[in-house]
């Protein structure tokens, strides 16, 4: 089976996949469905952050280190950008055109590298355009 990854999830999508929290449930269903599809990509970075924060001990249901771990292998299952020499430096001249963080161009040159056209994210503006990578908030505009 084949497909084109035109979409890279940031970090929230996978927590929201796994989050149990009744408030969230409709941020989950979205965030499910979004993976269910299989046309997405993401980053070693994402997934790292995705492990520190379900395993964070603040979090309302965090998870142990074994069910995490299993859960980024999973993950891998999808394309996974890894960090490299080119990815960081490429954030950096990101991270100084848009005065964005450091962390934020780095998902976007990680996806940018997969030819993802689209980051769906909630960290970053809406339908803001970063040199091609265009952010979108799957879970609304607000």
């Amino acid at each position: 089976m084949s497909f084109t990854t035109v979409r890279f999830v940031d970090t929230d999508i996978l927590l929201y996949a796994i989050s149990r929290d009744p408030e969230e449930r409709s941020k989950a269903e979205t965030a499910n469905a979004i993976l269910a599809a299989g046309d997405v990509g993401l980053s070693v970075q994402v997934l790292q952050e995705f492990y520190v924060q379900a395993t964070r001990e603040s979090r309302n249901d965090p998870l142990g280190h074994d069910q995490a771990a299993l859960l980024v292998e999973s993950f891998l299952r999808f394309p996974v950008q890894e960090v490299t020499v080119a990815v960081m430096t490429a954030a950096f001249s990101t991270r100084s055109r848009f005065g964005i963080s450091y962390w934020d161009a780095a998902v976007i040159e990680a996806a940018r590298v997969l030819g993802c056209e689209v980051l769906l994210s909630e960290d970053l503006a809406d339908g803001g355009n970063y040199a091609g990578v265009r952010v979108e908030n799957p879970f609304g505009r607000g």
